[in-house]
């Protein structure tokens, strides 16, 4: 089968790429074994050597990648080269701090003589989407390279360019042989990869969908997985909020990789006494983003990264407007080559309309209008989905009161959902399970062992 690069920008066709043979995989699978006798028997603070080597490999070549990211994802470049430093960020964090996280710990009130230690399992799975194809990756693979684990990355299709870049650059940084890998496989295959005994846990960030059928494997094969799939954000703005910064933060929020973002604001729910105020000031912040050729460092919004799922969109908004939503921005595709979505703001969005039912993966805003903070909050939970929500409001306790009521993986305040590498990042309901980044990154993937002697 052959996996397929097409520039969105310019729908052209970029590279055909081969799948890997059954020899060849198993070559790897014996390589990612063999580097994991290897790997797990050095210290940590002669990992963290290799993962600063990553960081600083992946800023000297933060320009090329970052071109490879646009062409392929039709992502705007300044974004690109950001998600590159991104990457370089996470390797050094797990660098600096890693040693720490997995060192012995006596738990409290445990027997004098016990202890806890954190050792690797072996060769992760790691099946990752296109929108963000170096952080996706990194983001799961920093923490559990410094854990002693190989990585096995397993890339969408419309990325393999990408995919191929980032088993260059570990060979680029010195990491030792079989460490980071690359396999050229269809997602039919997955399966066979994750019941092989080698493969000793899997990560995925992707569709719920795809989670499920994952996560149902891994359970057959009784390997531990993380899950970051998809979510529907809910951005509250309160009755007190500072509209003008509202606005302008959930634009930005709305069109990040031209909306194609599992933490994007979707549903924007609004309080009535200023959703009419706020909405209008959404609609001039989001028509001043500029939309247009994606290496032009200019330019702020690119195209969607297939044209499939710019038809999917144009779809939701069409139905959402004939069940009575209102269009107050854009609303259609974009004419001329590529795969471009006008930014779209829609409102009076309610149940039963896929803007309000489902999750918008492009840049296209629901406004939803509420009439009291227990109606945002009930409305906010009104989803299958539990990754990110945000809340606007000029009273930080209130804020404080609400954001235990979401359901939500994270809150943020007066701020757009993000990812950090110092703090957890994940989901609730069919946003997954587990948590990357942070000391929780590192550990979702290494045995827990107690020590305890007479």
């Amino acid at each position: 089968m052959s996996l397929i690069s097409i520039n969105p920008a310019t729908g052209q066709r970029i590279h055909i790429y081969g799948s890997h043979s059954s020899v060849q995989l198993e070559a790897a699978l014996k390589q990612a074994h063999a580097a994991f006798l290897g790997w797990r028997e050095l210290s940590p603070t002669t990992r963290a050597k290799h993962l600063r080597a990553l960081a600083r490999t992946l800023r000297t070549q933060r320009d090329d990648l970052a071109e490879l990211i646009t062409a392929e994802v039709g992502k705007p470049i300044t974004q690109s080269r950001a998600e590159i430093e991104k990457c370089a960020k996470v390797c050094d964090y797990y660098a600096k701090h890693g040693a720490d996280f997995l060192a012995d710990e006596h738990p409290t009130g445990a027997p004098k003589s016990a202890q806890v230690s954190y050792e690797p399992l072996g060769p992760l799975l790691a099946i990752m989407p296109w929108n963000f194809p170096f952080w996706q990756l990194f983001r799961a693979a920093a923490p559990a390279l410094m854990a002693g684990n190989p990585v096995l990355l397993k890339h969408a299709a419309n990325v393999s360019g990408c995919a191929l870049a980032i088993e260059q650059v570990g060979h680029d940084a010195g990491l030792p042989s079989g460490l980071l890998q690359n396999l050229m496989l269809p997602a039919k295959d997955v399966e066979s990869l994750i019941k092989d005994p080698r493969v000793a846990a899997v990560t995925l960030t992707g569709s719920t969908g795809a989670g499920k059928a994952v996560a149902a494997m891994a359970g057959a094969a009784l390997k531990p997985c993380v899950l970051e799939l998809g979510g529907s954000d809910p951005y509250l703005i309160l009755d007190d909020a500072d509209l003008d910064h509202a606005a302008q933060v959930c634009a930005a929020a709305r069109l990040v990789n031209s909306g194609q973002s599992c933490i994007g604001a979707k549903r924007l729910i609004v309080h009535q006494k200023v959703r009419s105020e706020f909405q209008a000031k959404l609609v001039k912040a989001m028509a001043g983003f500029r939309v247009g050729d994606p290496t032009d460092p200019a330019t702020q919004v690119g195209p969607m990264a297939r044209h499939d799922l710019r038809d999917a969109l144009h779809a939701q908004v069409t139905k959402s407007l004939r069940r009575g939503a209102k269009l107050l921005l854009g609303g259609k595709p974009l004419p001329g080559s590529g795969w471009f979505y006008a930014p779209t703001v829609l409102t009076r969005v309610k149940p039963g309309m896929p803007a309000y039912d489902e999750e918008l993966f492009g840049p296209v805003a629901a406004v939803i209008g509420v009439r009291s903070d227990e109606e945002a909050v009930r409305l906010a939970n009104q989803t299958p989905y539990g990754l990110g929500a945000a809340i606007f409001t000029r009273d930080r306790r209130r804020a404080r009161e609400l954001a235990p009521e979401l359901d939500a993986g994270m809150v943020c305040i007066n701020t757009a959902v993000q990812s950090d590498p110092t703090l957890p990042f994940g989901g609730v309901k069919q946003s997954g399970f587990g948590r990357e980044l942070g000391v929780w990154g590192i550990r979702a993937f290494v045995n827990v062992k107690t020590v305890w002697s007479a």
